[in-house]
């Protein structure tokens, strides 16, 4: 117990004694019986005594003799059935010389300050208490309905553009209103306005955050940051009240700018779900848009925000004269992920066989929170591996880790699961050495890994932003290589290849529903049928009718079935390299790519080696990645194409 408790738990047991003192103060003197009392009185012992109700409180005439040295006190209670009065005590004592007192009973002070104070005090001490508690979460109850946004001062922020590697387009949208808060005479004198609001939408970890504090210190006005669930607490009315104050600051210290950090927790649609939503939250955002373009506007204030959620923000945050900008922040490009690991690595003890040109491509679909993470994720690997420096086999483990999972050596299977393991990943290898369109072939292994018990690794050549539908069907083939092998070799299927199944079926679904790239639905696209309220999803019928559902089925079953019998029929004319695959993966356990493209080969025929002559297989891949799997470090993948033999 630490010694303030300590002391609060003191000063309440003496506040506790202090009361039962008062209400039942402690009686001084000798305790008589009744009968010791009359005996006293007849015996002439009595000086006086005061009636309280049936209590008696006296003295002794003899005080002051033998050991005493003053008047002693006693005291005794009357029974029921004695009363003073007619036929009562008092002629008894009047005629013994004993003087007569009397207070009427329960009108002490004592008794007038618990009967009237102890209950102020209780109050007044809920109160207290209840301020104590709430100012641990939420400041004193006198501030719930203050704004708890931050106040930067100008260049009080340190971060600045330069240091945020890549998305030059989005610095540049931003810093016009940077520049219009600095200058604004130049653009008034060209009748320019400054937008009201800029809204920043893009995955999690690509930097919106990082933006807005850049802009905080490029721009040299003040900065109040804030997050949208600061606006939201168990007082009905607070967050329209601290979005008031939030502006009413704003404007105090105007030009400034307000950065909202995740929006959507505020600003999403009003009357979605059950019961029309939450009515606290649509009150805060009707505040909201009010303070934003209302009647009053906000002269002088530039609102920025941050949202990975767009799709379900209410239409009229969105429009023009609220968030004049919408700012889209992108996963980084290869180019921009260079940057942004040279901006991470900058510092750190690299190796020199890291080259992070071969980086960022094997890491496609990373954001820079992720790159960042990687880096740190090779240091710690690398420590822990006792190198001073962070190789690139560092990197890769580390990469792996975020792809795959971590390796778990203490999982060990035995010789029949290791074949079956080694033939699925082998189909996987296989069918992608099979079609010119698939990426190619990085690593294989056969040790379990994360959630699978085996990985075939994939890494493209480039980075693609569209997807031809030829792509798209050697990926579905890919998929489902594993079940292939299994029914060529085992004449029967295994739960192995359940991830790869769910993948390739998701994939053929979006060709047919989504792409509009079957001829027997035509150029349809129905787009995501994923609902993001609950309300939304009972109250909103289907796009297509029941026919037209049925037609998406047997399409999608027709493109993975032909896929796979096309698969069957070529591995079994590729029989040979399969086994050779399998051998290989079961004696040496991981293989890179070329090495897989070797073993597959080594047993076949010339008429059967011209078949694998794809155009993306591992050979054909260029020197910067065919060298990167160099020493078991080099090298990076993709976030794996298939993953089979997961259970």
């Amino acid at each position: 117990m630490n010694p303030t408790s300590r002391n609060r738990l003191l000063i309440g047991l003496l506040i506790a004694l202090g009361l039962l003192w008062l209400l039942n103060p402690i009686a001084s003197g000798e305790q008589l019986t009744y009968d010791e009392f009359l005996a006293a009185v007849e015996d002439g012992r009595v000086d006086s005594v005061t009636f309280t109700g049936q209590s008696i409180d006296g003295t002794f005439s003899d005080a002051g003799t033998d050991d005493n040295t003053g008047p002693g006190g006693f005291t005794s209670t009357l029974p029921p059935a004695t009363v003073i009065g007619q036929n009562g005590i008092e002629d008894f004592l009047t005629n013994n010389d004993v003087q007569i007192d009397a207070r009427v009973e329960g009108e002490s002070i004592a008794s007038l300050l618990l009967l009237f104070g102890l209950p102020i005090l209780l109050f007044v001490g809920f109160f207290w208490y209840l301020n104590r508690q709430a100012r641990g979460q939420m400041g004193p109850l006198a501030r719930v309905g203050k704004s708890t946004a931050r106040l930067w001062k100008p260049h009080e922020p340190t971060t600045r553009f330069d240091d945020i590697a890549g998305y030059r387009e989005v610095k540049q949208e931003i810093k016009e209103v940077v520049d219009f808060l600095r200058e604004p005479d130049r653009f008034r004198r060209a009748g320019a306005e400054v937008p009201k609001g800029m809204l920043l939408i893009g995955p999690p970890g690509t930097g919106k955050t990082l933006l807005a504090k850049a802009t905080a210190g490029e721009a040299g006005v003040p900065f109040i940051s804030v997050t949208g669930s600061d606006f939201m607490e168990m007082f009905v009315g607070v967050g329209a009240s601290r979005v008031r104050d939030l502006f009413k600051t704003a404007r105090e210290n105007a030009p400034s700018i307000i950065f909202i950090d995740e929006l959507d927790s505020i600003g999403r649609k009003r009357g979605a779900g059950l019961g029309g939503g939450h009515d606290e939250r649509e009150q805060t955002l009707n505040q909201l848009l009010g303070e934003i373009d209302g009647f009053e506007g906000s002269e002088g204030v530039v609102i920025m925000a941050a949202t990975n959620r767009p799709d379900v923000l209410d239409p009229a945050l969105q429009r023009p004269g609220r968030f004049d900008r919408q700012i889209v922040v992108p996963l980084p490009t290869l180019e921009e992920r260079e940057q942004i690991l040279e901006v991470h690595t900058k510092g750190k003890p690299m190796a020199e066989n890291v080259d992070l040109a071969v980086l960022a491509r094997g890491t496609p679909g990373m954001a820079g929170a992720d790159l960042k993470n990687l880096i740190n994720e090779a240091a710690l690997i690398a420590v822990r591996d006792g190198s001073d420096d962070i190789r690139m086999r560092d990197i890769e483990q580390a990469r792996e880790r975020h792809t795959i999972g971590r390796e778990r050596s203490s999982l060990r299977l035995d010789e029949k699961e290791k074949l079956a393991v080694a033939y699925h990943e082998g189909g996987h290898a296989l069918a992608a050495f099979l079609d010119d369109e698939a990426d190619p072939v990085y690593k294989v292994t056969v040790l379990p890994t994360g959630m699978a018990l085996g990985v075939t690794q994939q890494l493209p050549i480039d980075e693609r932003h569209i997807y031809m539908l030829s792509y798209l069907e050697a990926k579905i083939k890919v998929m489902l290589g594993g079940r292939a092998a299994e029914m060529v070799v085992l004449g029967q299927p295994t739960t192995g290849g359940q991830h790869d199944l769910v993948q390739a079926t998701k994939l053929a679904r979006a060709i047919v529903r989504e792409y509009g790239m079957s001829e027997a639905l035509g150029p349809i696209g129905y787009g995501s049928q994923q609902q993001v309220f609950l309300g939304e999803e009972l109250t909103r019928g289907h796009e297509y009718s029941e026919q037209t559902a049925e037609v998406i089925d047997r399409e999608v079953q027709r493109i993975l079935t032909s896929a796979l019998g096309e698969l069957v029929e070529q591995f079994a004319d590729l029989r040979p390299g399969l086994d050779a695959i399998a051998d290989e993966l079961v004696e040496r356990e991981s293989l890179t790519g070329e090495e897989v493209l070797r073993a597959a080969l080594s047993g076949l025929d010339a008429r059967q080696q011209a078949v694998l002559a794809g155009a993306q297989t591992v050979a054909t891949t260029p020197p910067m990645v065919r060298g990167a799997g160099d020493d078991g470090g080099g090298g990076a993948t993709r976030q794996p194409e298939t993953a089979g033999s997961g259970r």
